[in-house]
């Protein structure tokens, strides 16, 4: 039984691949609808004190705690609660930790995360330790799998509040499973990059995975997270250049 449900999720998990590369036939369930973060069994639900993004988000890890709210704790070594400015204007979310990051608790140290920082600090043009780097869940799933369901969905609460928290001018989710899970859809990649999303009217914009650029390191891969990147850089650019609302005349 134990290996017909690794199979299962590995043949899951290189669906998604597929899915990645423009496959545009395969399709899952709509993916569950986030706990309401009201809720205390969903693991988020008291008003983190005072305003500053800082104090936000550092009540919010230590609510987190050693979480035990889903499976994956058993075999985690590190949470990776996320890093970088907490008044950052771009924030990004992954899909979950992989050994490196599992091993020092850090977002995207490994090879992906290499490449991560060239696509922010060479196709953006700022430094990595300007952006906020996330993900979807904060333990390492096994063998690097997609996150279940309800292993989503226990973290989701946590991401949401640290979105509120970090109050990012635009989101960059990367890769497949990111995305799906933030918007809430389930369609092929090819259909959701390089294209404006919303998540509570803060602008998305999906790119692919850093892993995926990686593992597939063509021409036409690397043009479109260039393009992606260039996209949230001109639409940051035309944030600051317009002016501020006038107030109306008495």
């Amino acid at each position: 039984m134990g290996n017909a449900v690794e199979i299962v999720r590995a043949l899951r998990e290189h669906l998604l691949y597929l899915i990645e590369s423009d496959l545009e036939d395969v399709c899952f369930g709509v993916p569950r609808s986030a706990p309401d973060a009201a809720d205390p069994e969903a693991g988020a639900g008291t008003e983190l004190p005072g305003v500053d993004p800082e104090s936000r988000l550092r009540a919010l890890r230590e609510e987190l705690g050693e979480c035990r709210r889903c499976s994956l704790a058993k075999g985690r070594r590190a949470i990776v609660f996320g890093e970088g400015d907490p008044r950052a204007e771009v924030l990004f979310i992954g899909e979950g930790p992989g050994s490196e990051e599992d091993a020092t608790g850090r977002p995207f140290v490994g090879p992906a995360g290499e490449k991560l920082t060239e696509i922010i600090e060479k196709g953006m043009g700022i430094p990595r330790s300007r952006v906020f780097i996330c993900n979807i869940v904060k333990c390492r799933p096994p063998h690097n799998r997609v996150p279940l369901d309800e292993e989503a969905d226990a973290c989701f609460p946590f991401l949401e509040r640290q979105i509120e928290a970090v109050r990012p001018k635009v989101i960059v989710t990367l890769g497949h499973s990111a995305t799906c899970r933030l918007l809430g859809v389930r369609l092929p990649m090819h259909q959701l990059r390089g294209r404006w999303h919303s998540y509570k009217d803060i602008p998305v914009m999906p790119t692919f995975h850093p892993s995926y650029v990686l593992r597939y390191y063509t021409v036409s891969v690397r043009k479109q997270v260039w393009e992606d990147v260039r996209e949230v850089k001109r639409m940051l650019m035309e944030g600051k250049r317009r002016p501020p609302a006038r107030e109306p005349e008495a």
